[in-house]
């Protein structure tokens, strides 16, 4: 008979802990489940646990405490049966040993319990966590049935128990929800998308584009614009045939007016199609003033879900971009925008040289390059400060106007993922061309241990004053 008792209540114990497996699976299924996921799955299948799955999925809350009350009722029923019968048989095996009774009692209870709870946490909670983790759609199938007939039988002791704790919630000032928020934030899509990408599930070039149609509404005016020193400018009082030239030479469409040479006194914008309505025997006439339209103006700070608003309704499609003190700071084309998501866009009026070349063991980077492409192009990320660009943060750090040749050690947020952190201290930037007083380009390398002070790549000793 004793013998049968302590069969018993071993099939007692794997039978309670696979029922806490039970309750460990269909608590981690549904947290992990999608409630797209689930709507999928009852318009494809429309069986009886595709519709159990979606009403569990719906009355969250209600079933994640009728999991929790069933694991704590599982698991200390298996700790009464399961470390009684465990010490008992045990107790022979250490019988021998030059100890008292009590504590041979002792260490026998403790290796009971060790031994229980190790079987009951693997076997009943890290196996099944793991597997619906793994597989939430299918374990939800399989243990919703269940679950929900467990919850129904103990609603009274759940509802209790789930509303004490919901005042409890309450008081701090959070409201409880039944359903988890499907909605993600454009950081945490990003994240999803890089990580996609690092998988292989997303093709590098399409998991780019996203990452950039994410992160562009977080840019702003000044980010996407195209400096006024990079801006072309023409006088009202060039003709027609001024605007063809320039237009022949530069390869762009689309020209501001500068009165007497100011940017920040602009009359208005010009496009070359305008010059097909002047006849040619008054182009050299005709003032490009009589042709002037409005630019739209935005402010520094508009973000770029607004600025493309804005360009959209444009009929020139550029807008002039203001800084806080009402000056020009420069302007925003269309272009630009599609540059930011798609990447550069050239023609056969483009220059094509890359904004970041490699050279050597660094990068050839542009000076007007953004701190956020920098990071992207070469996985030097700078630190905030009183700069935007990476010539900016040049000039920063030197104090001065740089001069070609002048080198200066960046100080870095983080680094490069890809490289071993062991073997790389920091960043480097030389000036290796200026266009007047404005940092055209910088050579970035990181800097090894073994790194002599002044090892300056000799390809990058060009200079281009523009």
């Amino acid at each position: 008979m004793e013998i049968f008792l302590i069969i018993a209540k071993l099939v007692g114990f794997l039978a309670l802990t696979l029922g806490t497996a039970l309750f460990v699976a269909s608590e981690f299924s549904l947290t992990a489940l999608e409630r797209s996921t689930v709507k999928d799955d009852v318009v494809r299948r429309n069986d009886r646990r595709a519709r159990a799955v979606e009403r569990a999925h719906r009355t969250l809350s209600f079933q994640l405490s009728g999991a929790q009350l069933g694991i704590t009722i599982t698991t200390l029923i298996t700790g009464y049966l399961a470390e009684p019968v465990l010490a008992q048989l045990m107790d022979p095996l250490l019988g021998g040993l030059p100890f008292s009774e009590a504590a041979i009692a002792g260490i026998t209870l403790a290796l009971a319990l060790i031994i229980a709870t190790s079987l009951s946490m693997v076997l009943g909670e890290l196996m099944p966590k793991n597997l619906a983790i793994t597989h939430p759609l299918s374990v939800a199938r399989a243990t919703s049935g269940a679950m929900m007939a467990f919850s129904t039988i103990f609603k009274p002791a759940i509802v209790g128990l789930n509303g004490t704790a919901n005042a409890i919630v309450r008081r701090f000032g959070i409201e409880p929800t039944d359903e988890l928020g499907s909605a993600r934030s454009a950081a945490e899509l990003g994240a999803l998308v890089r990580n996609s990408a690092l998988r292989g599930a997303l093709d590098p070039d399409t998991a780019r584009l996203v990452d950039r149609s994410l992160r562009f509404g977080a840019l702003t005016a000044e980010d996407l614009m195209t400096p006024r020193v990079r801006v072309r400018a023409l006088s009202p009082s060039d003709t027609v045939r001024d605007l063809v030239s320039a237009a022949s030479e530069t390869g762009h469409s689309r020209f501001v007016l500068a009165e007497d040479g100011d940017m920040d006194n602009l009359v208005g914008v010009v496009h070359i199609k305008q010059s097909f309505t002047v006849p040619p025997h008054a182009q050299t006439t005709t003032s490009l003033r009589s042709l002037a339209r409005t630019m739209t103006r935005v402010p520094g700070s508009l973000d770029g879900d607004a600025l493309m608003g804005r360009i959209k309704a444009d009929g020139l499609e550029i807008c002039l971009v203001v800084d806080e003190y009402g000056g020009t700071a420069g302007i925003v084309t269309s272009e630009d925008l599609i540059e930011e998501i798609l990447g550069n866009v050239t023609d056969e009026h483009d220059d094509e040289e890359s904004e970041v070349t490699r050279v050597g063991n660094g990068f050839r980077c542009s000076g007007l390059l953004r701190n956020d492409e920098v990071a992207e192009a070469t996985g030097y990320r700078a630190p905030d400060g009183a700069y935007e660009t990476l010539g900016g943060q040049v000039m920063f750090l030197l104090g001065a106007i740089p001069e070609v040749g002048d080198i200066v050690d960046l100080p870095a947020r983080s680094i490069d993922p890809d490289r071993d952190p062991a073997d790389l201290t920091g960043w480097r930037a030389t000036v290796v061309a200026m266009d007047g007083h404005r940092v055209d380009a910088v050579w970035l390398t990181p800097i090894h241990p073994a790194a002599p002070e002044n090892d300056v790549d000799t390809q990058t000793q060009e200079v281009d004053h523009g």
